[in-house]
């Protein structure tokens, strides 16, 4: 079979088995791109799909027939009103690309409403027929309040088979999740309840392979939310036969929604799909609870072919959910934020950390270091929820390293090996310190040598850490995600310093530097709440010992550095103009008696030029003109008298 016949066959398949009839057109657009040819073969197969009882009976370009012929009285859709069996159609509420879903009315033994699923006219191949028969079989042998239950099964007069199910009027379960402004906190608990189902049907020996909001709908059981899961129409099994066909995917298939699917689907190789596979797709439906938005812009998907989406899937990387959030404009983050009941800030740091490493682990693009169940999933969600330590965690960063080299070989040599040097070297620094800190903890004796490591790696670290801050690296997007990745190393490697010498009487002002460090990491990340909590214990302690030490220069120098930086982030990150005013004021005191104890360094009196400037813009800002206009003057002069 020539590739192109083989491409639109796939390309047919997917439509009519994951996209209503209303959105070919634009699947076909974006899958094909601009491959006319493709797109045109394509189309003529679902327009010979749509009008015809049978889809090519007669063998074309070398194709084997798929479908055989339908019988005259089985080629339309059976009407609202019609009876199968002991059931009377009342409504249509679904079509998928197997089967069409009515509410119907069951007469006897006893009335009550369901819904009936009733194979599509036209779409008897044998495989179609075997998948509908896995659904209504995997359906039957599980039992769980979250998973739709199975109730009758049968075949139409026209040969169609069809099962029954109990009906379920809900709503997608992001949907629900927003509609009912859900906070953080009840999203989690609904969605370990998902996971349970999935893993109730992972018990059984079938995998979904296409979990997505659209198939895990919410409804209201006497007010309470409840979970279904439903659409098991592309499930796979394990182990087990449940109909006397099995079904082949044919090798080039896609099976599932490309948003919500796992790298290993989208390689189409001959690398097995296991249950990891649903648990990639569950981090998917988690990331989206959170954010409102996937992990891969949906707009980026559309636009590109199926080829472009497959090799997102398996070597892009998404952002953290808390990054993702960083980059919705204005509007969108306010809308999240009033849907899950939480200010922006707090949101934010709501998904830092934990969520952050639980979400990533899941959708690990290696299956081997994604949760191996669904059920461990939802465990280490409950420890989140519990206030317990999560098994998840950061990947180390020498295996950021060794991704990003693979994935970046090229770019690294045309944007120039200091990058990567950089990188590296921050890395080993931190590392040194690491070893420094275990050689003083094993060996007493060696606590000197070890404590002179441990200074030395800090320093390397700070050294390392203000070159890969360089606003130059920041150019290069491809090494921006390790960049932060390696900020929040730094800050790790800082805390472990603080927690090995917060009583240390000898380092007091290099605890204090620390902190500042940190808050300056802090700032890097974007997290200007945290970064003055840094910033103020460093201030903290730089006051006691200013009023131990006031003729300590090198101190004093210190506290006015950090003084202003303090009143840089609470006025122009944080808005907060009186204590913005009150750290400016303190921070010029501190700068003119540095001045005035060494009247021929003009650094100092450039420094106090340069507050003036942010204290002035704070009045224009706050609307006292006048007070604004004599600080800025104030500014000039000095700068023009150290001109002249």
């Amino acid at each position: 079979m020539s590739t192109g016949i083989r491409n639109a066959r796939t390309l047919f398949l997917e439509a009519v088995e994951h996209h209503p009839p209303e959105q070919w057109a634009s699947f076909v657009d974006s899958a094909c791109s601009a491959d006319d040819e493709l797109r045109r073969k394509v189309l003529q197969l679902l327009d010979a799909h749509a009008t015809a009882s049978s889809f090519m009976a007669v063998p074309a370009g070398g194709m084997p027939t798929l479908l055989s012929p339908m019988p005259a009285e089985g080629t339309v859709a059976p009407p609202i009103g019609a009876k199968i069996g002991r059931y009377k159609l009342l409504e249509q509420i679904g079509e998928g690309g197997m089967g069409i879903v009515y509410v119907a009315e069951q007469i006897e033994p006893v009335r009550r409403k369901v819904a009936i699923k009733i194979i599509k006219p036209g779409m008897d191949s044998r495989e179609v027929i075997s998948r509908f028969e896995i659904e209504r079989q995997a359906l039957a042998i599980m039992d769980h309040q979250n998973i739709a239950r199975v109730l009758d099964a049968g075949t139409t007069e026209a040969g169609r088979p069809y099962f029954v199910m109990e009906l379920v009027r809900g709503m997608p379960i992001t949907d629900y999740c927003d509609k009912a402004k859900l906070t953080v906190r009840q999203r989690l608990e609904l969605f370990v309840t998902v996971c349970q189902a999935v893993q109730h049907a992972h018990l059984k020996g079938i995998i979904h392979r296409d979990l997505k909001p659209g198939n895990v709908m919410v409804t209201l059981h006497d007010g309470t939310p409840v979970v279904k899961v439903i659409d098991f129409g592309v499930a796979k099994a394990m182990n087990q036969q449940f109909s006397q066909h099995s079904v082949y995917t044919a090798f080039s298939q896609i099976i599932g929604t490309p948003l919500y699917m796992s790298p290993e689907q989208a390689e189409m190789s001959g690398l097995d799909i296991d249950t990891r596979s649903d648990v990639y797709s569950l981090g998917v439906l988690l990331y989206e609870l959170l954010t409102g938005q996937t992990p891969f812009d949906r707009e980026s998907f559309r636009k590109a072919g199926i080829d472009e989406m497959r090799r997102m899937i398996r070597e892009d990387e998404p952002a953290r959910p808390s990054r993702r959030l960083n980059t919705l404009g204005a509007q969108a983050i306010s809308t999240l934020s009033q849907q899950r009941g939480i200010d922006e800030r707090r949101l934010k740091q709501a998904l830092r950390s934990e969520l952050d490493w639980i979400v990533m682990k899941a959708i690990e693009k290696d299956r081997t270091r994604r949760y191996e169940s669904a059920s461990a999933f939802a465990a280490d969600v409950q420890r989140y929820l519990n206030d317990e330590s999560v098994q998840a965690c950061p990947p180390s960063t020498v295996y950021r390293l060794r991704k990003f080299g693979r994935k970046h070989k090229v770019t690294v040599f045309t944007t120039g090996l200091v990058v990567v040097a950089l990188l590296v070297g921050t890395a080993v620094a931190m590392r040194q310190a690491i070893d420094a800190r275990a050689a003083r903890q094993r060996a007493d004796e060696h606590a000197a040598r070890a404590e002179t490591s441990f200074r030395k790696s800090l320093e390397a670290v700070d050294r390392m850490l203000t070159r890969v801050g360089d606003k130059r690296l920041a150019g290069i997007p491809q090494a921006e995600p390790i960049r932060q990745e390696l900020f929040q190393d730094a800050l790790e490697f800082y805390n472990v310093f603080l927690a090995d010498h917060a009583d240390d009487p000898q380092l007091r002002l290099e605890v204090a530097r620390v902190w500042s460090r940190r808050a300056d990491l802090h700032g890097f990340l974007g997290q200007h709440s945290e970064s003055q909590q840094s910033r103020q214990t460093a201030l903290t302690l730089l006051h006691t010992l200013h009023d131990e030490r006031p003729d300590d220069t090198d101190l004093l120098e210190t506290l006015a550095e950090v003084t202003a930086a303090f009143g840089d982030v609470e006025f122009w990150s944080l808005h907060q103009a009186g204590t913005a005013e009150r750290a400016f004021h303190q921070a010029i005191g501190y700068r003119r008696e540095l001045a005035r104890r060494f009247p021929d360094n003009t650094e100092h009196r450039l420094a106090v030029a340069s507050i003036e400037a942010s204290l002035g813009s704070l009045y224009e800002f706050t609307g006292r003109y006048s007070d604004a206009e004599r600080t800025l003057q104030s500014a000039v002069d000095v700068q023009t008298s150290l001109l002249t």
